[in-house]
């Protein structure tokens, strides 16, 4: 017997008297980042007994997207479950059979908020937010406002935005064919790109570090300020993050590693600093790599194979939330 036919999907809803809207909290999406399915528990629990009352709308909770991933305590079950989320017609892997009960949770429901944790040794939480208003090919999107908006009150001062037009950019560069394009574009999309395919708008939340024991914390107040924003409780409106005190990023630019030699100059983790013209890592040729602006580099991947994802760029983004 297949091991993973053990598993079985959960959610659990509750729905209010009053209308509103429909969201949508996750945890464990990759399956050792489990603050969001603390966090999760801990609110449910205050529902059932009764402390905490969802009086419009509704709220679905899943607190653990992937269960081979957290039974296995390891980021994937077979594959990344946070790429080329689409439904299949034939499953090749867990991740897809999740993707075939997942997709169609999210098409249900108007507002995502995907909590993670990240592995890097030390820093702070940050959200992941989606792209301006637009009709283009890539992420057509009409809710900046309204995604903006509830990044601002989930009660951390970092935003980082750009990620798959980014991505794309690489992509281009890569490819050799439009049908080549096509597949590896799908392969960035994950569960905010594909909840905001359907017409919702979506957040994912890195809380922190995987075992900081304050990023349950970060993710519980992220859930309740999402449900007191969006009126779903009878609570008052938090307060979004001053403007002074955010620090908003755009992805800018991802550098490839081109041969299997190249390396970093030092170990560089997501957001340190980088200032323009200084060394970031050496080709295999003795070439070296420069920064060609000033910013912050994210996603350094030391053991990334030739012709990938090396690092990317980020620089400030002095319009978001304006």
């Amino acid at each position: 017997m297949n091991p993973s036919r053990q598993f079985q999907f959960k959610s659990v809803n509750y729905t209010g008297m009053a209308a509103g809207p429909r969201v949508i909290i996750m945890g464990a999406t990759h399956g050792n980042e489990v603050c969001g399915t603390k966090a999760i528990r801990r609110v449910m629990e205050e529902i059932d007994s009764g402390r905490l009352h969802i009086a419009a709308g509704s709220v679905t909770f899943v607190p653990i997207v992937n269960p081979l991933a957290y039974a296995k305590v390891e980021r994937s079950g077979d594959r990344n479950l946070n790429r080329d989320l689409f439904p299949k017609e034939n499953p090749q892997d867990f991740e897809d059979h999740v993707a075939n009960w997942l997709c169609p949770l999210l098409g249900q429901h108007d507002v995502l908020l995907d909590l993670h944790s990240f592995n890097a040794a030390k820093g702070e939480p940050f959200v992941m937010v989606g792209p301006r208003n637009n009709d283009g090919p890539l992420q057509p999107f009409k809710h900046e406002e309204q995604e903006r908006a509830l990044a601002r009150i989930l009660g951390v001062r970092r935003f980082v935005d750009g990620w798959l037009a980014t991505y794309g950019d690489g992509v281009k560069r890569r490819s050799r064919n439009a049908g080549e394009l096509e597949t590896v574009l799908r392969y960035g999309v994950g569960t905010t790109e594909y909840m905001r395919s359907t017409g919702g708008y979506a957040l994912t939340l890195e809380c922190g570090q995987h075992d900081d024991p304050a990023a349950p914390e970060v993710a519980y107040r992220a859930i309740m300020n999402t449900l007191a924003h969006l009126k779903l409780v009878d609570a008052p409106a938090p307060a979004p993050i001053p403007l002074e005190e955010m620090e908003a990023l755009s992805m800018v630019v991802v550098h490839d590693k081109q041969h299997a030699d190249d390396r970093f100059t030092r170990q560089w983790a997501s957001f340190d600093p980088v200032a323009e013209g200084e060394q970031i890592g050496v080709r295999a040729d003795g070439t070296p790599v420069v920064a060609e602006f000033g910013g912050r580099i994210l996603f350094p991947d030391a053991k990334a194979n030739a012709n990938s994802e090396w690092y990317y760029l980020t620089r400030p983004n002095p319009e978001f939330g304006r």
